[in-house]
């Protein structure tokens, strides 16, 4: 049996969608069982995908340009690309960022905050620079699947990813949509 793998990675959220997946349990098990493998995922020691992978799954909205690295990166390695969760769909409310410059965030964020003293904001070459505006990931390149939600029930993700292994197109609809 030919093994599927997959790759995940996060972007500017709150990693709640990868929480979504471990949500999955024994079903992970099963998906393991029908060939799936973990290739690359922030939740294990192989935080990037070292081949192509079968599918990738990118959470977070993109907010940096090292961000945009690993958005153009995880599409050139994939053959199916997901955005789970409303940040990459949509950009969720990391885009609440958009109604500020990035001077007014870092500011805010570095040095005004309530319990900052001496605040100042970091100078590095190994920290992204922000982009004007936070974005889905659809805007910079092109997505196959989405899974919305904040975050997607387990589910759904469990759903898509089963689909997908045994070769068909999934199709959310009716509970696999529901918010909870």
């Amino acid at each position: 049996m030919k093994k599927i793998t997959i790759a995940t990675d996060w972007l500017d959220g709150c990693s709640g969608c990868h929480m979504s997946m471990l949500d999955m349990d024994e079903r992970l098990v099963e998906l393991i069982k029908m060939g799936v493998e973990l290739n690359a995922t922030p939740i294990t020691d192989f935080k990037e995908p070292t081949e192509e992978v079968d599918i990738g799954i990118l959470e977070g909205a993109v907010s940096t340009n090292h961000h945009i690295e690993v958005v153009k990166n995880m599409r050139n390695k994939c053959k199916i690309l997901i955005a789970i969760g409303d940040c990459a769909v949509f950009g969720g409310i990391v885009t609440m960022r958009n109604y500020f410059s990035v001077e007014e965030l870092l500011r805010r964020g570095y040095i005004e905050t309530e319990s900052t003293v001496d605040g100042k904001i970091p100078t590095s070459p190994e920290i992204g620079k922000h982009t004007k505006l936070a974005k889905a990931v659809n805007q910079i390149v092109k997505v196959d699947f989405y899974i919305p939600g904040c975050p997607p029930r387990a589910d759904a993700i469990y759903y898509v990813l089963k689909e997908l292994v045994e070769g068909r197109k999934p199709l959310l609809v009716g509970d696999l949509l529901r918010y909870d």
